[in-house]
Order: structure tokens, then C-alpha cells, then sequence
């Protein structure tokens, strides 16, 4: 059967303006080809068709589509599953709208700014709506306020030839101010435009006034006749140019290096590049700036220059802090029954805010596994900050998120207050059980909150990664492998005797680790004595994507980050959606393929019933199977929600379908619930209009917590990964750990016939004696 052809609508070299009221997205201008894709069509030849009907390269080639019904998120195609992907969003349509962008073009978004609001120029430098004039530090030290000019940075080579290369780069800029009657949507983008046409033109010039209602500005040089006027429209925001004398009588050009170098030329020049990649690294920002402009950064000015600019793109941190009352408005407005809640300190600054929207609470509720995950990820934002998350599974074991909260740091406190919001938030019938580390704080506040209603679970990894920190420099790289390999293995023992099997491994290599293990509470860890359902998952990195992600934005002013995981957290719901309506099996697939699988292995098997549901099963073990009590004596089917080849044996021997005996959450009708509601989009935020107090939003200001980012590289959170043991150096000589034969200070030291090596040999007894005491105390309390 031929795939079915969709018309894609390629668009280039316009922009995008955003609708005032809606907030939705409007592609304007540029040209526009019609091509023919279909499912099979691969991304690399789409990029070449398009590339030659533009008569562009593929070289800085970005594609993006709307996913439909949404028109403020653009979604990025960077691989062929993406397309595919598209494809499958938009197969009830004949056409789909595709925009082309290359790096060097803007894209530009129209603020919306209210017909009522006068907006002074420090208002237009703090509010995010507004494009901030990023340029001009004066527009906030009032008139006569004249431009800074001292260089930033130096200049390798040839004076000459790099002046050259700055002509060039300026040259897009020497258009932006036209003549009288040109119209702005606001007094910062007419600053930001002023700002750039005398970095084309070559010459400063100073504000004579600058306020919310007019800017005047004349040319720095005493006596020059340039000048300009620029006032609002009547009745309307927008900005206008009213007078304008573009002749210069003086000598602009002699100011125009310097000048090119200041801050706000380099900021300006960042600032348009974040716009298309908001990745946007500090060396490559000083490479490109380098290759481009003849201009040399290391590595600190580039990094403040990428702050600088992408506050302006994105907004102030520290204003972002003040909408988080309003935006917690706007999410439970937009997603009603959604949770939303923030709480300051005595002072007014930042505490803690906790996120979780209708969507995934009700998907949790009705399709999800009572099975959360609960992690931390330190965050490094300017105001520093940790996410607390807890994260679901579906019924294909997939990360589903249901809440997670913002605080200032990570305490008792904290996490009881996140345990507390997210059992208002989630409230469900069965006990739910958690996997988390075994840290004071979160154990304290489960049973704080949840008491007999729930299941702690350790984290399989940090136990083993405790031990393992426990072990090192006492034990052998090969010693602490086998001691972690065999308490793993104890932890997904099924039975009591396979666990007491790997113990007795354990014990057999060190009897102090062996009390250790003993001690370390093996009911919140082991199968074998877990009361509740943890399905195989032992570990609390199981939530790895969603951390993923807020790696990704943390660095974003607070109310964007959080905005950029409801993004995230929408597109996945839609996707999953979209893409299990095409599921024809009872089970996830997923679920479907590891019911084959021990499918194919009960047919060697031999049922033999003993008493009414009751059977015997012989194949290489003989096990016991209640198959009314949903019970086996291998312990799998228990475990796991799946029933195991000994269940399906006597299943089929019974003529019952094995469906029947799958956990409700394993199947395709419980994974269409988890996602059948929606995350909304949320409108953008605009700040009350000044002058005009509206009561139902008399909310307190939100002032940002005490803590800042220190200065230096921040560092980045290790990967969860379960290779913990290490090999540690050996001594050849004493067989010491930690040291080698040249460094070891017992051989190096004494005669090998000197009497005192015995001391010293004593003393390592001696040592060795206290690691039972050390391990003792390391255990959980």
C-alpha cells in the first residue's frame, strides 16, 4: 500500500509575530515553496530539496513545525524519527506549515503590550514582555546620559583588517533607522534600533530626552547637526520617528572602533544568536565573535555577555521571582484542577513552589502503577535552587511525571512539605510505594506524612554506592566487586533462600560486611521481604529523561524554567497519545513482548493439579501455583504484575486466557487513561497595569532567596550509573591499598630485616580490626 502524501508548506526568511491577544504565532513575509513528503521520506534529502528551491545550504539549516492545534510551541525536527514523528501528529491532514530557519536570521516576536499601559523607561528594562534595551546602561541614568565607549575586549592582527571585518558585520545594520515616519512597537526596540544604526553609520551620540512619553538623541560631537525625535502615536503604543536630520557636520567616523567594542555592540550581536540557538556555548561565542569580527574574548567576557543577553531575551531573574504568583494563577486558570502552590519566608523571599498539572495527576490516578520515584537535581540558575521531582511508570514502563516542586535547598523540611502538597495532590486508594535513597529527610517525611499508607523502597544504587564508599581502602578492587555483585544480586533474590544464599557469599569474604548487610534494614530493599510493589524497579533514577530536561533549562529564569517542563511534559502526553491509538494488542507492547516471551517458555512445562486451584508445575524446578490467589512459589509473578511461565502453563491447561492475570496496569485501555487528559498552554504574562490596583490580584511580591550561584564552573551532578566499583592501586611490596611500591612509606622507610616492620604490620592488624566499627556506623539509622 503506497504511504500517503502530505503537502509541506516551506517557509523562509520572514518572521514571527505574536498575536496580542492569544498569544499564538503568525509566520509573516519571506518566500514559500510547496514540496511532497510522505512517512518514508528521509531528513537529509528533505533538507536538500529544500536548500535548492531557496537557492540556500544545508550548512545552519533548522526545521520547525507547530504541533497542531498549538501555535505557540515550534517543535524542532533534527532527525529522521522526528519526521517520522511530525507525520504521524498530522496524518488527518492533507498539508502541513514547515519553517525554515537559518542561524543568522531573528525571529522576532511583537510584544504585547496593553493599549492602557504608559510604560516608563526603566519599566521597558525590567519587564520580560518588552524586548530590554540591552544596549544602553544610560536609558536608566535619565537625560544628558552619555554612552559608554571604553572597549571590552582587544584586537589581534591589523588594526585595518579588523575595522574591515566590523564593516562588514555591520552593514545588516544601516537600514534599521529609515527616515520620519517609521514605527516601532516600542521605546526599547527603537533604542535598540538607534543603537545598531550608529554602530552601522559610525558615530555616538547622546539622549537630550528620554523618557515614556519622547526620546530626543543628537550626535555626541558638539555642533553636529544629526539629530532625532522619536514620540508615541496618539492613542495607540506605538513609537514613531517625527523629525530626523541624517546629515552629519562632523567627523563620525573616528569613534567608530571603539565605539563598535563596547558591551552593548557585543551584547547585541549574542543576543540575535541565542534567538536561533539558545545552546549557545561561551567558547563558541568567543570563536564565532573571533572569526566574524576580528574581536578577542576569553573566556569570562563571553559567559557575562551570554547572561547579559539571554536576561533580555529571556527576562530578569529577579523578575521572574515576582511572577510566580501570577503564574501559578495561570496555571490553574488554563488547567483547571492542576495544583499550583508557593510559599515565602517571613521576608518576602522565595521558599518553595510545587507544580502538578490535571493531566498528570489524573493520569497517575488512573493508569499508573502506585509507584512513584522520588529524586533531586540541584539546579544552577543564578539564584541556585533544588527541583524536587516525583516521577511515575506507565503500563509500557515509560517516565511519567506527576509533580515536582522548586526550593531553595534540600532539607527535612522541604521534602516533608513536597510529601505533604503531593499527597493532597495525588490522593489514592492503595498504599502507594516509593523508591528513593535512604536519606534521613525523605524517610522521616514518608512516615510523617503517609504512615501505614505506603512503601519504602531503597534505592538499589545508593545502598550499593554506600557500601561500596564504606569498602574502599579496605577491601581488594576484586573483593568489593564480588561483595556489591552478590548484594545486588540479594536485593533481586525472589525468595528467602537465594537471598540468604547471597549473603552467605558476602559473608564468606568479610563477616564484618555480612553484619553490615544484615543491619542495613533489607526490607526496604531486598524482594524477598518487600511488602510492597516496586514491578523490578530499584532504582530511583528511573525518572532519568525528566532530569534530562531540567538539566537542560535550569539555567532559565525560574517561571520559564518551569514553563519549559510543562512544554516538555505536554508534547510527551501527545505524543504517547497520538502513537498508542495505533496499538491493536491487549498489553502494552512492551508488556505483550515479555508475556511471549514466558509464553513460549510454559510450553515445556508440565501442570499437574493437586487441589482445587492449586497445581504442581514440573520443568526444571517444580513450583507451586494458586492461580485464584494469584500466587506461585517462584515468586515472579508477585513481583513483577506479569504472570510468570509457570502461571501461563496452568492458565492454558485450564483453557484461561493469560490476559486475565496481568496486572490492570499493564494493559492498553489503562495506558490510554494514563494520557487521555491534556496539559494546556499558558498565555503569556504580562504585569498589572500600573496605576490601576485590581484587588482579586493583590498578591505578595515574590524577592528572590538569599542564596546566589558562587563563581567558578558550577559542578555537574555525576550519571547514575551502576558501575560504582573501581579499581584502587595496589602496593606490590606491603599490599596495601591507595599507594604503590615507590610511594609506599612502610617498605621505603625501614629495612625489610628491621625489627620494627613487625610494629608495623601490628598496626595493620590493628587497622583491619576497627573496619567493623566503621561499617557499623555507616548504617542507616
Amino acid at each position: 500500500m503506497a504511504s500517503k502524501k502530505i503537502i509541506a508548506i516551506c517557509q523562509s526568511g520572514g518572521e514571527f509575530v505574536t498575536n496580542n491577544e492569544d498569544g499564538f504565532l503568525t509566520y509573516i513575509g519571506g518566500e514559500a515553496y510547496a514540496l511532497d513528503i510522505n512517512d518514508q521520506t528521509i531528513l537529509a534529502e528533505f533538507k536538500k530539496e529544500v536548500a535548492e528551491n531557496f537557492q540556500r545550504g544545508i550548512e545552519g539549516m533548522t526545521v520547525k513545525y507547530f504541533l497542531p492545534g498549538n501555535k505557540k510551541t515550534l517543535i524542532t525536527i533534527s532527525k529522521d524519527k522526528d519526521l517520522k514523528r511530525m507525520m504521524n501528529f498530522i496524518k488527518d491532514s492533507d498539508q502541513v506549515e514547515i519553517f525554515i530557519i537559518y542561524d543568522e536570521a531573528v525571529v522576532k516576536n511583537v510584544p504585547n503590550v496593553s493599549a492602557s499601559r504608559s510604560t516608563t523607561a526603566s519599566e521597558a528594562a525590567l519587564t520580560p514582555a518588552t524586548p530590554v534595551d540591552m544596549i544602553h546602561c544610560d536609558d536608566l541614568l535619565g537625560v544628558d546620559a552619555s554612552i559608554d565607549t571604553t572597549p571590552l575586549c582587544t584586537y589581534p592582527g591589523s588594526n585595518d583588517e579588523n575595522n574591515e571585518k566590523q564593516r562588514r558585520a555591520a552593514t545588516q545594520w544601516e537600514n534599521t533607522i529609515t527616515d520620519v515616519g517609521q514605527r516601532f512597537s516600542s521605546f526599547a526596540e527603537f533604542r535598540e534600533a538607534l543603537h545598531k544604526y550608529s554602530i552601522a553609520h559610525g558615530f555616538t551620540y547622546r539622549y537630550k530626552k528620554n523618557d515614556s512619553r519622547r526620546v530626543t538623541a543628537k550626535c555626541k560631537v558638539e555642533g553636529c547637526s544629526w539629530c532625532i525625535y522619536a514620540s508615541r502615536l496618539p492613542t495607540t503604543q506605538l513609537i514613531c520617528i517625527k523629525k530626523m536630520n541624517a546629515k552629519h557636520t562632523c567627523d563620525g567616523a573616528a569613534v567608530k572602533a571603539a565605539y563598535r567594542s563596547t558591551r552593548g555592540w557585543m551584547g547585541s550581536i549574542i543576543k540575535e544568536k541565542l534567538k536561533v540557538a539558545p545552546n549557545y556555548k561561551p567558547k563558541d561565542i568567543a570563536k564565532d565573535i573571533e572569526r566574524e569580527y576580528g574581536i578577542q574574548l576569553n573566556y569570562s567576557q563571553a559567559r557575562r555577555a551570554k547572561e547579559k543577553a539571554r536576561e533580555q531575551l529571556q527576562g530578569s531573574f529577579k523578575e521572574a521571582y515576582s511572577q510566580l504568583p501570577l503564574f501559578c494563577e495561570k496555571i490553574r486558570e488554563t488547567n483547571p484542577g492542576s495544583v499550583a502552590t508557593i510559599a515565602t519566608k517571613e521576608d518576602s523571599s522565595f521558599h518553595r513552589l510545587f507544580i502538578a498539572f490535571h493531566a498528570s495527576i489524573s493520569g497517575f490516578q488512573q493508569g499508573c502503577r502506585p509507584l512513584l520515584f522520588l529524586d533531586s537535581t540541584l539546579l544552577y540558575a543564578k539564584y541556585q535552587g533544588t527541583l524536587l521531582a516525583a516521577i511515575g511508570i506507565d503500563g509500557n514502563d515509560g517516565v511519567f511525571p506527576v509533580a515536582f516542586a522548586v526550593v531553595d535547598e534540600e532539607t527535612n523540611d522541604n521534602w516533608q512539605w513536597f510529601l505533604s502538597e503531593l499527597k493532597s495532590a495525588v490522593a489514592t486508594s492503595c498504599p502507594i510505594t516509593f523508591v528513593s535513597d535512604f536519606q534521613r529527610g525523605i524517610r522521616e517525611s514518608l512516615q510523617n506524612v503517609f504512615g501505614e499508607e505506603c512503601y519504602h523502597g531503597y534505592c538499589l544504587h545508593y545502598l550499593a554506592e554506600k557500601l561500596n564508599n564504606d569498602l574502599k581502602g579496605q577491601f581488594s578492587h576484586e573483593a568489593r566487586r564480588l561483595m556489591i555483585q552478590d548484594l545486588c544480586a540479594a536485593a533481586f533474590a525472589p525468595k528467602l533462600e537465594s537471598f540468604e544464599r547471597c549473603v552467605e557469599n558476602i559473608k564468606a569474604i568479610s563477616p564484618e560486611v555480612y553484619n553490615w548487610v544484615s543491619r542495613s534494614e533489607p526490607e526496604h530493599w531486598a524482594n524477598a521481604f518487600f511488602g510492597g510493589a516496586r514491578y523490578g524497579h530499584l532504582m530511583s533514577n528511573f525518572g532519568k529523561l525528566f532530569h534530562d530536561w531540567v538539566a537542560e533549562l535550569n539555567e532559565l529564569p525560574i517561571t520559564q524554567m518551569v514553563d519549559g517542563l510543562r512544554g516538555k511534559v505536554m508534547e510527551l502526553i501527545y505524543a504517547r497519545r497520538v502513537e498508542s491509538s495505533q496499538w491493536v494488542t491487549t498489553l502494552t507492547p512492551l508488556m505483550e513482548q515479555k508475556l511471549q516471551i514466558d509464553a513460549s517458555k510454559a510450553r515445556s512445562l508440565h501442570p499437574l493439579p493437586s487441589h482445587g486451584s492449586t497445581f504442581e508445575v514440573r520443568g526444571e524446578s517444580v513450583e507451586v501455583v494458586d492461580i485464584d490467589q494469584w500466587d506461585c512459589s517462584c515468586k515472579e509473578w508477585q513481583l513483577n504484575g506479569l504472570p510468570c511461565c509457570h502461571t501461563i502453563a496452568v492458565s492454558e491447561y485450564l483453557g484461561r486466557s493469560p490476559y486475565d492475570l496481568c496486572s490492570r496496569y499493564f494493559s492498553t485501555e489503562s495506558y490510554h487513561a494514563t494520557y487521555a487528559e491534556s496539559i494546556n498552554p499558558i498565555p503569556h504574562l504580562e504585569k498589572p497595569i500600573k496605576g490601576e490596583p485590581d484587588m482579586e490580584h493583590m498578591v505578595i511580591v515574590v524577592t528572590p532567596p538569599p542564596t546566589k550561584r558562587p563563581p567558578g564552573r558550577p559542578k555537574m551532578k555525576k550519571a547514575d550509573t551502576f558501575d560504582i566499583v573501581k579499581r584502587q592501586m595496589q602496593c606490590s611490596k606491603c599490599k596495601g591499598l591507595g599507594h604503590n611500591k615507590k610511594t609506599c612509606g612502610k617498605v621505603n622507610n625501614i629495612d625489610e630485616q628491621d625489627p620494627l616492620l613487625l610494629n608495623g604490620l601490628i598496626t595493620v592488624e590493628l587497622e583491619e580490626t576497627a573496619v567493623s566499627m566503621e561499617l557499623e556506623s555507616s548504617l542507616p539509622m
